[in-house]
């Protein structure tokens, strides 16, 4: 039995979503890693496992790239969560 139409996603949509859970999910995973590794506390161990770590995150905003409707808003959230974790890393502060 064929899914209905109006459960699927265009094929718009669907390029959007997939290009913001491999592109905009691996920039967010590296820019959260980049800011988490200037706390003294956890830099030090996030060097060592942040591979590991990194690629796990990746996973997981793949996953919820596709759980939203709409693939504009998946793209604005990663590349804002981006450009913030982004900045503090740039600025190597942290405020706690």
């Amino acid at each position: 039995m064929p899914a209905k139409q109006k459960y699927l996603s265009t094929p718009g949509q669907r390029l959007l979503k997939i290009s913001a859970g491999l592109i905009g999910g691996y920039l967010l995973s590296t820019a959260l890693h980049l800011a988490m590794a200037l706390v003294p506390s956890i830099g030090i161990n996030l060097l060592v496992s942040g591979t590991f770590s990194g690629f796990l995150l990746w996973v997981v905003l793949m996953i919820i790239a596709f759980w939203v409707r709409n693939g504009w808003v998946v793209w604005g959230i990663y590349l804002l969560l981006t450009l913030i974790f982004g900045l503090i890393a740039y600025n190597g502060k942290v405020a706690i």
